[in-house]
């Protein structure tokens, strides 16, 4: 039961930063259940499982604040469920630790770019571009849910992240439309691992209580996105990226210990300065907007 309760707080913890910043549920809950020792395809079936009521929680929540394109949602869940299928029926026969780092570092630098891309505004507000094409939704849906499902998260962190440094929507709409297509993503890794393991492989009690905890934090989740300022909710993504990628490819590259440490502390302290820079910034381009206001007014 303690156990159980703890995966709960997990859910929770997981769902308001997946819901918020558009991605780290699948990543959080499943290192958490392999560090208890659950097998590799177990967890990302248990956190599949507790996806189909989290991201559908988070989408009706996210779509009554105004967060959801639903044409890029419409063009990306189709794919995004076919890539998903895909890598839970082949999980057992697929390497993800060999393509891990090469995603991470593809994924650190666009993280850099979204970073840079918010920071560099200074008083000005972002501006975005036209929706994003099919032409670069469908693959990213295909690529996204297959690494999902092989790595137990991945939809968020590709999607999120793609569509951040396309410039092609705000923050908020990249976020709950991210949140809102997972759900079928869920349904189609799901589906694959009833087929490859069969309902006996499917941790039914630890699904259920990450599933408890999301589904309390995903409306809070949403609307903390609805009330955030564009330029800070892509600085806090963008960090986010960037701190999640810097320890895969340190891992990789050997860099453990306190050595590990002490650079995920330096990443973690850069970023709390750049969310810090990028408030900073919008006080100010708020108040310059108000300047203005009353010099038209008087």
């Amino acid at each position: 039961m303690r156990k159980l309760l703890v995966l709960a707080a997990v859910g929770l913890l997981a769902q308001l930063v997946d819901g918020s910043l558009g991605m780290a549920y699948g990543v959080t809950s499943s290192t958490m259940l392999l560090a208890v020792g659950i097998a590799p395809a177990a967890a990302s079936a248990a956190v599949h499982f507790s996806e189909i009521g989290t991201s559908l929680v988070s989408g009706i929540s996210h779509h009554k604040l105004g967060n959801v394109d639903w044409r890029t949602v419409a063009i990306l869940a189709g794919p995004g469920f076919v890539g998903a299928f895909a890598g839970a029926t082949f999980l057992s026969s697929l390497d993800g630790a060999v393509a891990k780092p090469w995603v991470a570092g593809l994924l650190l630098l666009l993280g850099l770019y979204v970073l840079w891309r918010f920071l560099v505004l200074g008083g000005r507000r972002p501006v975005f571009k036209a929706r994003p094409a099919p032409g670069m939704l469908v693959p990213m849906g295909l690529v996204g849910g297959t690494l999902d499902a092989v790595g137990g998260g991945g939809w968020g962190p590709v999607g999120t992240t793609t569509l951040l440094s396309s410039g092609r929507l705000e923050p908020r709409k990249v976020i709950g439309s991210i949140d809102t297509s997972e759900f079928l993503v869920a349904v189609g890794g799901s589906l694959g691992f009833l087929i490859a393991l069969g309902s006996q492989g499917i941790e039914w009690a630890i699904a259920g209580a990450l599933l408890a905890g999301g589904v309390i934090a995903a409306p809070i989740a949403a609307w903390l996105v609805r009330i955030l300022p564009a330029r800070v909710i892509g600085v806090a993504a963008g960090g986010l990226i960037v701190l999640t990628n810097v320890r895969t490819i340190a891992g990789t590259l050997g860099v453990t210990g306190s050595a590990a440490t002490v650079l995920t502390v330096a990443v973690a302290a850069a970023w709390l300065l750049a969310i810090a820079w990028a408030v900073h910034q919008e006080r100010t381009a708020r108040a310059a907007e108000a300047a203005e206001a009353e010099l038209i007014a008087a």
